[in-house]
Parts: structure tokens; sequence; C-alpha cells
């Protein structure tokens, strides 16, 4: 335990926990002996971390929040040696509950940078890429997948198994039945496709023709009548195999849940906008 540590006095911290340089714990949290808090993380006041939890340098915890809990899951067996896996970066907000994955050395994800707003909870063995936004009320059930800076709307629900591909973003009280392909906007119950994330892209440093290709994929996978595996051969026919048109035929063809289908046309092509230079 670094001496430059600030530990409030409330505070239970285990001996065996391995706290790095300049962590800060807030007052009346409750540390495990199997926690590994990197330099400079920040853990708020009545925090609880237990089994193991294992949180990267600069996070940030919030009041309330607890990380490692038992998974809720009938067929897991106490004392297996799962986990929580927070990267660095990562602002977890009040109350927010992530729980310990079901099998053995196996770990519940949370990647760097993200944010995890109040009363969020993410389930056990999901994992969460880089970047991502989780709104609040929303619940990840377990074994969901969320990747890099997508965003997850607030009070909307995933199902089991379900993903959420990079940079979509999910409106909130969306119920997520089946996979969100990358680059996407849904919304509803169930969730359904309304267009492409074009702020979002946008706003992430996506270049133009990155965007045009990503629209190109999306009016051929949603505006053709195609299935999705004869859209999909389309794709590759007929676009270019940029890096963001490859991760979204890619996602698809590797999806279990199959992906949700096309909203009831709303006129203007509804969710899209207006991408300008696109």
């Amino acid at each position: 335990m670094d001496t430059t540590e600030t530990i409030h006095p409330t505070a239970v911290v285990d001996p065996k926990a391995q706290l790095g340089a300049g962590v800060r714990v807030g007052a009346h949290a409750v540390i495990g002996p199997q926690v590994t808090l990197d330099t400079d993380v920040e853990i708020g006041h009545g925090v609880i971390l237990e089994g193991r939890v294992v949180i990267g340098r600069g996070a940030r915890i919030g009041h309330g929040a607890v990380l490692g809990g038992l998974p809720q899951d009938l067929k897991f067996k106490e004392g297996t040696p799962s986990g929580v896996r927070i990267g660095g970066g990562t602002v977890v907000r009040e109350y927010v509950t992530v729980h310990r994955a079901t099998r053995a050395e196996h770990f519940t994800e949370i990647g760097s940078d993200c944010l995890l707003m109040t009363l969020s909870h993410v389930a056990h063995d999901c994992r969460v890429g880089n970047g991502v936004i989780i709104i609040n009320y929303a619940g990840l059930t377990g074994h969901c997948e969320v990747g890099d800076h997508a965003t997850i709307g607030g009070y909307c629900g995933m199902i089991p198994f379900t993903r959420v591909g990079a940079w979509a973003y999910v409106g909130g009280v969306s119920k997520v039945t089946q996979d969100i392909p990358p680059c996407m906007l849904a919304d509803g119950n169930p969730a359904t496709v309304h267009g492409v994330n074009v702020v979002g892209l946008r706003r992430g440093g996506v270049p133009p023709a990155e965007r045009r290709a990503v629209r190109e994929a999306h009016r051929i996978l949603y505006r053709s009548g195609l299935a999705p595996h004869t859209a999909v051969e389309r794709i590759r026919a007929e676009l270019a195999a940029t890096p963001y048109v490859t991760a979204l035929v890619d996602f698809i063809t590797s999806s279990r849940k199959g992906i949700a289908g096309a909203a009831a046309p709303a006129g203007g092509g509804e969710g899209e906008g207006d991408d300008g230079d696109a």
C-alpha cells in the first residue's frame, strides 16, 4: 500500500488489496482482498468492491456503486474464481452495479474511457468496449456485448446474448431483442433501425468517405428489400471494403440472434439526418 494514498478513516480496506499510488478512497467504502486498483483511481463514499475487481489507471467510481457482486444467475456456483475488470479513465457514477462473470477465470469487462451513468447495470459476463456511454437506468443482462463508442440510452434494456455494434446509438426506453449493427441508430420496443448514426460518426472524427460508405451499406441492408445474407453479398460486391463497411459485414455474418429489422417508414429518412459533406 503506497504512502501517497488517501484513505478515509472509516473505509474498510483489506490489507491484501493492491492499491497503486495516488488512490483515493471515500468514507465507508469497502474494498476486498482480491481488489487491484491502478494509480490515481478514485473510489467514492460507500462503494463496495468485492471479489476479483481490477480497475485501471485514473478510473473514478461514484458513491454507492457496487462492483464485483455475485451474478444473478441460478447456475452460478459459489466460490467460482471470476471477476470484473474496468479500464483506465472510465467513470462509473453513483449506485451503478456491475456483477462478476459466471465462469472460472473469466471477467465481466468494461473498457477504457467509458461513462456508466447513475443506476445503470451491467450483468455477468458482459463485454463493453472502449468509449461506451451507458445512460441512467439502462440495464445489460448476462452475456451482452457493446462495441467501442456505442451509446445505450436511458432505461434501455438488452436481453441476454444480444450485441450492439461499435458507434451505434440505441435510444432511450428501447428493448434490444436482436443485434444492433455497427454505426446504426436504433429505437423502440423492440428496437428497430431508423438510420445511420451520422452525428455520432461525425463527432467521432470518422472521415466523410467512410460515412458515405456506411450510408450506402445501410441502404442496401435496410432499404433494398433483401434478406440480410443476400444484402451482405451485395454490399461485398458493390462497395469498397473500407474498415467500417468490413466491420459491419463481419458483425452481421457473426450474429447469433439476428440483426434488428428496419423501422416502419416515417418519411424523410428518419434518423439519418443531413450529413452535409458526406
